[in-house]
């Protein structure tokens, strides 16, 4: 006989999710603070791809090898994720306690590596412990309420930055004065260090995990552990592929590369267009772009979790290709408008297509190629397509600085330039995957924000 999950309430739901907020509190801090941080260590801007080698590098080797781990692990009093991503916050929330406390580059981009890593080992075995929990018929509000706590996460941690400096106000001494990391830097990262391992540790409190059957429980002691299986099946699965993932693995080349050109530039872009500054300029000017970029960040972030619901309807009614397609159109034509704009408060407008594109990128492209993939496979192909999103940010990593310094002339602005003209080729390549139009019965959940 079939063990059948138990439904869960709400509040226990939401108390199972509640961990993803700290974790993607941290992601929110790499997306608009990490970059800043590095320039106050007196980062050059071409130095700022390579710096940000560790989030897709974690995120390619990490993830699959976690997962592939969680998925053979049982401890009768730990559980099966639990471990892992408890581990994942603990290491998380010591790096950031640590990072505003580097006094040299080598330092924080040394930091961003363990913290990368550490997210990466909290993330994947989260996602799995969704899946693991609730019955089918639940998973969506699972999924649902996860995407909730992301957004949350993200979007208070890009708004943290002004809110500390607000308090701090007119205080631009550092609190080392061989380090140039302003006082006010530091109170957003020790708000996500306390976020990142009570809110995990709240979710594992309060949510037991399932414990496998007696013949799941043997199929786990035989299973073979060797170094190289999981590499073994995710070649076989790459093998295999279905064709429409081939085409999406364009579509992500051109999108993810777009994305990280803009997270690394866009405070450099409103430092020269709004306050006429750079990192070694006007220093109080500089402070005000890094704030000014934080809630930009945390306004398209608000947007992305408000349209969400709305773009699942309209892939309903006409299709996710060309809900991607418009959506991309709008990311590439906010970034091009972007940089021409010298209020600040004109700052906003774009990025209300921005928002409604991040939505998209984050779940619509699944809506499009969930109907290829064998459900017997789904894991391993999940697993691809993230590698699908890693990859192009390390090809970015490598080769931008040369691309900024010898082809953009050393102008931020054109780097973000260069990043919508991108999500517009993005666009053009989706329009080669075939038509796929959701069914009111399929249960579709958009996640919002994220990591690598």
């Amino acid at each position: 006989m079939a063990f059948i999950k138990p439904r869960l309430s709400f509040w226990q739901i939401i108390n199972m999710n509640v961990g993803f907020f700290g974790i993607q509190y941290s992601f929110g801090l790499q997306q608009s603070a990490i970059n800043p941080l590095y320039t106050f260590l007196h980062a050059k801007p071409e130095d700022l791809p390579l710096l940000n080698l560790a989030g897709p590098m974690t995120g390619l080797l990490i993830q699959p090898i976690i997962g592939a781990l969680s998925d053979k692990t049982w401890h009768p009093r730990w559980g099966r994720r639990k471990p892992f991503f408890l581990i994942g916050a603990i290491f998380c929330s010591l790096c950031l306690f640590a990072f505003p406390f580097s006094k040299t580059l080598w330092m924080a981009a040394g930091l961003l590596w363990i913290l990368d890593a550490a997210n990466n080992t909290a993330m994947e075995p989260y996602r799995a412990f969704i899946a693991d929990k609730l019955p089918e018929k639940q998973r969506a509000m699972g999924f649902l309420t996860q995407s909730f706590f992301t957004g949350l996460g993200i979007t208070l941690a890009n708004l943290s930055l002004g809110f500390f400096q607000s308090i701090i106000k007119g205080e631009t001494t550092t609190a080392d004065g061989q380090s140039g990391i302003p006082y006010w830097v530091f109170g957003s990262f020790f708000v996500g260090g306390v976020c990142s391992i009570v809110s995990v540790v709240w979710s594992v409190l309060t949510t037991p995990e399932i414990p496998p059957t007696a013949e799941e429980l043997a199929v786990l002691k035989a299973h073979k552990r060797g170094l190289f299986e999981p590499a073994k099946e995710i070649f076989s699965a790459i093998k295999d592929m279905p064709g429409v993932m081939w085409k999406l693995a364009l579509v992500y080349l051109f999108q993810w590369y777009a994305m990280f050109c803009y997270w690394q530039f866009v405070s450099l872009s409103i430092a020269k267009s709004v306050f006429h500054t750079t990192p070694d300029g006007d220093k109080q000017l500089y402070e005000q772009a890094v704030v000014l970029t934080g809630e930009v960040n945390g306004f398209y972030n608000i947007v992305t979790f408000c349209s969400a619901f709305a773009l699942v309807w309209l892939a309903r009614k006409f299709s996710a290709k060309y809900v991607h397609i418009a959506c991309l159109t709008m990311a590439g034509l906010a970034l091009l408008t972007f940089v021409h704009i010298t209020d600040k408060t004109l700052l906003f407008a774009p990025m209300v297509g921005f928002g409604v594109a991040w939505a998209s990128m984050m779940g619509v492209p699944y809506i499009m190629v969930v109907g290829s993939i064998p459900k017997e496979r789904y894991g391993v192909y999940m697993g691809i397509i993230n590698m699908m999103i890693v990859v192009p940010m390390i090809l970015q990593t490598l080769s931008f600085g040369y691309v900024y310094k010898h082809l953009l002339g050393d102008n931020p602005a054109n780097a973000i330039s260069f990043a919508g003209v991108l999500l517009l080729l993005a666009a053009l390549a989706t329009t080669r995957i075939k038509k796929d139009v959701v069914n009111d019965t399929d249960e579709v959940a958009i996640p919002v924000g994220g990591g690598h």
